[in-house]
């Protein structure tokens, strides 16, 4: 079975776009461009999103996007964002580490940059064609 719908399940333009944890244990968010990137989640798919507190504190940053460099870890001071001026980062988002009974997050670019959102560690396996909706209210 391919990786697809065995360990993860993808987005992959995600900017302001809702996330439902609810058939993975965590996401992880691989952003793009000079720009901010914020958190928020909610207890429903069309609720209120607000801030799932100041639960970034890792970070893995990468200086090219095409692959010709490694990934650095690196930490920042506990928020709910992460900015970058040039390459990729990467947040994970654990389902652990949001407020009890909020099952959806999104990370919103605050200009033109571009996120795709990695499901893993999927709950339940289906093959591609099977799989869910990640960003749905199911």
């Amino acid at each position: 079975m391919e990786g697809l719908g065995r360990v993860f399940n993808v987005i992959p333009i995600a900017a302001g776009v809702a996330v439902s944890l609810k058939r993975g244990v965590a996401v992880t968010f691989v952003c793009t461009g000079n720009d901010t990137f914020t958190l928020t989640c909610a207890d429903t798919f069309g609720g209120s999103y607000a801030t799932p507190g100041n639960i970034i504190t890792r970070k893995v940053t990468n200086t090219a996007t095409n692959g010709t460099a490694a990934w650095a870890e690196a930490t920042q001071a506990a928020s709910n964002a992460v900015t970058i001026a040039s390459g990729a980062a990467s947040i994970h988002v654990g389902a652990d580490s949001l407020p009890d009974g909020k099952a959806f997050v999104k990370c919103s670019a605050g200009g033109s940059g571009l996120v795709m959102a990695i499901l893993h560690d999927l709950t339940e396996q289906r093959t591609p064609a099977n799989l869910p909706a990640l960003s749905s209210a199911a």
